[in-house]
């Protein structure tokens, strides 16, 4: 499945919480009770992918995967220093006379 809108991006991320909780052979009542999430929050979670960010991290310290959420979200090395750069990798590369490759 390709991610490339927001309500995608979403479920994805419900879905992979309800298989979390799956795997764990927690109800949606049980992980509730353990992550202080309301239960209708869960369910309409689980269901349209909507939640706040505080009810999302609850969730995922019970189900784990809150660390890699914090580390995807780390500022990464530029790959370029300056526009020099950009411009300059982004050149095409120059044939030379009579070359066809």
């Amino acid at each position: 499945m390709v991610i490339n809108t927001l309500p995608k991006a979403k479920l994805a991320l419900a879905t992979n919480v309800r298989e979390r909780r799956l795997a764990m052979s927690l109800t949606q009542a049980g992980l509730s009770k353990r992550s202080g999430v309301a239960l209708a929050t869960l369910r309409k979670f689980e269901q349209t992918g909507s939640v706040s960010v505080d009810n999302l991290f609850s969730l995922m310290l019970v189900v784990g995967g809150l660390e890699e959420v914090i580390a995807a979200s780390r500022v990464s090395a530029p790959e370029f220093a300056s526009i020099d750069d950009v411009l300059a990798d982004t050149a095409p590369p120059k044939r030379k006379r009579g070359s066809r490759s």
